[in-house]
C-alpha cells in the first residue's frame, strides 16, 4: 500500500492559532504564545489511509498522531472553536514545563484561554474557571487538569463526531484510498 505526501498546514502561522501541534515553550511577547523554535516549517509527511481512518477509532488516537491534531485543528477552526485544540495543546505542553517556569507559563495559559475576558475563551463552567483560577496561585503541573479534562470531554462528545462525518476528513480518507489503489 502506497502512503501518499501532504504538506502538513502550518498552524502557527493561520489567523488566530496559538499553538502548532508541538508547543516547546511559550513566547513572552509577540502575537504568538510559542517560543520561535516551534515556528520552523514542517517537513512534508507521509500519511497512509490506515492511518487516518485509525483516527476514526478514538479522538484519543487521533490527538496522538501530529497530523490527526493539524487535520483536526482545522476542522475546529472551520466551526470557530479553534481555542478548544489549542487549550488542550497548551496544557500537554505545560505538563512538561520545569518547576521554575510554571507559574509565567500557568499564567499564561490563562489569560490566553481560562480568564473570563480572554481573547480565545475556553467553554468551561463556572465553578471549573474558579477552581483552575485558585491553582494557579500556586502552580502545580496538574493546575489545568480540570478544565483539561472539560475540554476534551467536550471535544470527543461534540466537535470529534462531527470531524469524522465532515468534508475535511472524507476527503483526505477518500483521497489516500484512491491513491493507495494506484
Amino acid at each position: 500500500m502506497r502512503a501518499a505526501a501532504i504538506s502538513k498546514p502550518k498552524l502557527d502561522t493561520m489567523p488566530g492559532m496559538f499553538f502548532s501541534t508541538n508547543p516547546k515553550g511559550l513566547k513572552e511577547t509577540g502575537r504568538s504564545l510559542l517560543d520561535d523554535k516551534t515556528q520552523k516549517r514542517r517537513p512534508k509527511t507521509l500519511l497512509s489511509a490506515d492511518e487516518v481512518i485509525q483516527w476514526s477509532q478514538s479522538l484519543e488516537k487521533l490527538l496522538a498522531n501530529q497530523t490527526g491534531q493539524d487535520v483536526f485543528g482545522n476542522f475546529l477552526k472551520s466551526e470557530f472553536s479553534e481555542e478548544n485544540i489549542e487549550f488542550w495543546l497548551a496544557c500537554e505542553d505545560y505538563k512538561k514545563t520545569e518547576s521554575d517556569l510554571l507559574y509565567s507559563k500557568a499564567e499564561k495559559i490563562y489569560k490566553a484561554f481560562v480568564h473570563s475576558d480572554a481573547a480565545k475563551q475556553i467553554n468551561i463552567d463556572f465553578r471549573t474557571r474558579e477552581s483552575t483560577a485558585k491553582k494557579i496561585k500556586a502552580p502545580t503541573l496538574t493546575s489545568f487538569d480540570e478544565a483539561q479534562k472539560v475540554i476534551y470531554s467536550l471535544m470527543e462528545k461534540d466537535s470529534y463526531p462531527r470531524f469524522l462525518k465532515s468534508d475535511i476528513y472524507l476527503n483526505l480518507l477518500n483521497d489516500l484510498q484512491a491513491n493507495s489503489l494506484k
